[in-house]
């Protein structure tokens, strides 16, 4: 499966967006095209509300989306700010569009960036902890979102629902040692679960950039700087299985028990 991984700097104007967005993806020939989280509108200043910047999954944002990948005849992954049942926060969702322009699954944020001195959830609302795997010209992809990556238990979660790659929209917010992090991030994720993983990144002003398509081994296929544009490579079938007969890792699980205080708090935080 080919796979173009999109690096731009999103603005808060959802029209030069899309201009952006249109520009980077002519003449892309891939599978799967995969774009930044919040591409249809960046997050702006931490003040900058959300609520009025929403849009629904029929909206103009996913319609425009939809045009793309029946254009480019891909699947195509991006970011937006969905309406949800608080008009002051939605939900950080990720849309895909299949190549006949249908919405072939959607991915509302489940771990909300409330660190580093960050408060995503004062301006967003969570999501389900529910997997969402969808299958591209044989490939299972399970979709993740930014701050997910540091949740491993998350990624697993979507192997264990039949992911065999990993897809990772994200704005990972510049700053001392958060480059590394990511790139460590996006590497164990991949090692771990003996999965490739697709990481297309926001660059610019806030966000480290650094898009990457790792495989299973963790060795980058593909990787980009700061600069906007766009990287590519193959998600090979053989390839995974030939390093999962190498490293059976997912066979070798085995089940440890879980503090029952310790969960019981978890889900009273929520």
């Amino acid at each position: 499966m080919r796979v173009a991984l999109v690096q731009m700097a999103a603005s808060t104007d959802p029209n030069a967006n899309l201009t952006t967005i249109e520009k980077l993806t002519s003449g892309i020939e891939a599978d799967l095209v995969v774009l930044p989280e919040a591409v249809m509108h960046d997050f702006g200043n931490p003040d900058t509300p959300l609520g009025p910047a929403a849009q629904p999954l029929d909206g103009p944002f996913v319609s425009a989306i939809a045009g793309l990948a029946r254009q480019l005849d891909a699947t195509v992954i991006a970011g937006m700010f969905e309406v949800s049942g608080d008009p002051d926060r939605p939900h950080n969702t990720l849309v895909a569009l299949a190549p006949d322009g249908t919405l072939a699954g959607t991915y509302r944020k489940a771990h909300l960036y409330d660190s580093f001195g960050y408060r995503e959830s004062d301006r967003l609302l969570r999501g389900p902890a529910e997997p969402a795997v969808l299958t591209v010209n044989g490939h299972s992809l399970g979709l993740l979102t930014c701050y997910d990556l540091r949740f491993p238990e998350h990624a697993r979660a979507l192997v264990d629902a039949g992911a065999d790659n990993l897809v990772v929209p994200a704005a990972w917010v510049r700053g001392p040692l958060k480059e590394d992090h990511w790139e460590t991030l996006v590497r164990a994720r991949a090692i771990e679960n003996t999965v490739y993983v697709a990481a297309a990144a926001q660059c610019g002003r806030a966000y480290c950039g650094r898009s990457m398509l790792v495989d299973p081994l963790g060795v980058a296929v593909s990787a980009a700087g700061e600069a906007e544009g766009v990287i590519g490579g193959e998600i090979d079938l053989h390839r995974l299985a030939s390093v999962r007969e190498r490293n059976p890792a997912l066979q070798h699980r085995r089940a440890w028990p879980t503090s029952t205080t310790h969960h019981e708090h978890a889900q009273q935080d929520g």
